[in-house]
C-alpha cells in the first residue's frame, strides 16, 4: 500500500520500507536529512530470501532505506512503539499514512504488508541490516584514513613481521571479490574460495598492533624522570597514530568478510542465516571491545603521565609542558579513531599547566604556610608570655611571703621598750 511504511531496527541501524514516496515524507515530518540516510535499494535484496517467492515481486517494487542508529534516530523506535520479536531480536512495526501524513500505529504481525511475518523473510532482513550497518563502517574507515592521510599499506609494507605484510594481499583479494558481489549481486563459491582464509591473516595483523600499542604504554610507565618521560611521550604521539590507522583497516577488513560471509551462507545454508549473522555481531562487538580496552590503556597511562608532568612544572618548565601537549595529541587521535568504530569514550586529554600559573600557586601556598606559620609563631609568642607572666607573679607571691615571715620571726626575738634596767 502507497501510504504504509514498514519500519525494522536491529539496534544498529532502522530500515523504512514503502513507497519512496511515503518514506520520503515520513523521513521529512520526522527532522532526518536526506543527505544523512545512506539510501540503498532495499526492496530487490530482501527478494532474494529463501522462502519469499510470494513476496519478492511486492519488495522488488518497495524502496527502502537504511538510517544509522543515532540519538536522533533511535528516538523513532521508542516513539513509534516497535515490537521485539523474540526469534530473530528485530523490532518491527507499520505506520499508515493518511493523505500523506503518517497518523497511526499497526502491529507489525497484524500487517498485511510485504513483510508478512515470514521468518525467512525477516531472517534476511535482518542480515542486510547488519551488512548495512559493516558497510557504512566500511566507508567511514575510509574516510577516516584518507583525513589523517596514514599511508597504511606503506606502513605495512615497512615491518620486518612477514606475517604482518600479508595483510596487503589479503586486502586485494578482499577488495575484487566485493567487487564481484557489487557486479554479480551474490558471493559464489570461487569468489568465496579467494578470501575464505583472510581472516586469519587479518587478526594476527591486529593483535600484532594491539601488542606495539600496549607495548608503548608499558614503556611510558618505566620512566620516572620528566626528561625520559617527555621523550617516551613524544614517541607514543608518532607511533599511536599509525598502529590506529593499521587497526582501523584491520577492522574494515574484518567487516568486509563479514558482509560477503553473510551473503554466503544465505546461498548456501539459508536457514542458519539468522544464527549466523547473531554470531557475527557478536564476534564484532568482542573485537571491538578488545581494541576498547587497549586503546583506553594507552590514554589512561598518557593522562597519568601528564599529570605526573604537571605536578613538576615549575622544576622543568620547558618538558613537563611537552609531555601534556604529546597527551593532548594522542588522546585525539584516540578519538578520532573510535568515531567511525562506533566506540563510545568520556576520557578527556589532561590540560597543560603553565608554569607562572603553577609559579603564582606555589606562592600563594607558600604565602598561606607562611601566614599560618605567623599565626602559630604569634600564638606561641602570647601563649609564652602568658605562662611568663603567670610565672612572675608566682615569683613574686613567693618573695613577698618569704619576706613577711622573715620579719615577723624578727619581731619575735625583740624586748619590748623599756624592759632595759
Amino acid at each position: 500500500m502507497d501510504d504504509e511504511i514498514q519500519l525494522i531496527s536491529d539496534g544498529d541501524g532502522l530500515t523504512i520500507l514503502g513507497n519512496e514516496a511515503t518514506i520520503d515524507r515520513f523521513l521529512v515530518s520526522e527532522g532526518l536529512r536526506p543527505q544523512d540516510l545512506g539510501r540503498r535499494r532495499f526492496g530487490p535484496a530482501l527478494g532474494s530470501a529463501a522462502g519469499a517467492a510470494q513476496t519478492g515481486s511486492d519488495l522488488a517494487a518497495h524502496s527502502g532505506r537504511w538510517v544509522k542508529l543515532t540519538k536522533e534516530s533511535a528516538r523513532l523506535v521508542d516513539k513509534h512503539g516497535l515490537r521485539e520479536s523474540a526469534t530473530t531480536g528485530l523490532k518491527t512495526g507499520v505506520l499508515k499514512g493518511d493523505k500523506g501524513q503518517i497518523k497511526g500505529f499497526i502491529q507489525f504481525t497484524r500487517s498485511g504488508g510485504p513483510l508478512r511475518a515470514n521468518p525467512a523473510v525477516l531472517a534476511n532482513a535482518a542480515a542486510v541490516m547488519t551488512q548495512l550497518a559493516m558497510q557504512q563502517t566500511m566507508d567511514e574507515i575510509t574516510d577516516y584514513l584518507a583525513a589523517i592521510d596514514e599511508k597504511v599499506d606503506d606502513l605495512l609494507r615497512a615491518q620486518k613481521d612477514a606475517e604482518l605484510a600479508k595483510v596487503i594481499g589479503a586486502q586485494l583479494l578482499i577488495e575484487e571479490a566485493v567487487t564481484i558481489r557489487e557486479q554479480v549481486g551474490r558471493v559464489s563459491e570461487v569468489t568465496w574460495s579467494k578470501v575464505q582464509d583472510a581472516p586469519g591473516t587479518i587478526a594476527a595483523a591486529q593483535v600484532y598492533a594491539l601488542r606495539r600499542l600496549d607495548a608503548l604504554a608499558e614503556k611510558l610507565e618505566r620512566k620516572a624522570k620528566i626528561g625520559e618521560l617527555a621523550v617516551a611521550a613524544k614517541e607514543v604521539e608518532s607511533k599511536a597514530p599509525e598502529w590506529l590507522a593499521v587497526l582501523a583497516r584491520c577492522f574494515q577488513l574484518q567487516d568486509a568478510v563479514a558482509v560477503l560471509e553473510l551473503d554466503r551462507v544465505r546461498d548456501t545454508a539459508p536457514e542458519e542465516l539468522d544464527r549466523h549473522r547473531q554470531g557475527v555481531r557478536i564476534a564484532r562487538r568482542n573485537r571491538l571491545d578488545l581494541i576498547s580496552r587497549s586503546t583506553e590503556r594507552l590514554v589512561a597511562r598518557m593522562n597519568a603521565a601528564a599529570d605526573e608532568a604537571n605536578a613538576k612544572v615549575l622544576l622543568h618548565p620547558s618538558k613537563s609542558p611537552a609531555v601534556v601537549e604529546s597527551t593532548h595529541q594522542v588522546v585525539t587521535a584516540v578519538a578520532g579513531f573510535y568515531r567511525p568504530l562506533g566506540i563510545e569514550s568520556d576520557r578527556q586529554p589532561s590540560q597543560t599547566r603553565r608554569w607562572a600559573a603553577a609559579a603564582v600557586e606555589a606562592r600563594d601556598k607558600a604565602l598561606e604556610t607562611g601566614s599560618k606559620g605567623v599565626g602559630a609563631a604569634r600564638s606561641l609568642g602570647n601563649e609564652t608570655l602568658d605562662r611568663a607572666g603567670s610565672v612572675k607573679d608566682k615569683l613574686s607571691s613567693g618573695i613577698a611571703e618569704r619576706a613577711r615571715r622573715r620579719r615577723g620571726s624578727g619581731n619575735e626575738n625583740e624586748e619590748p621598750p623599756g624592759s632595759e634596767g
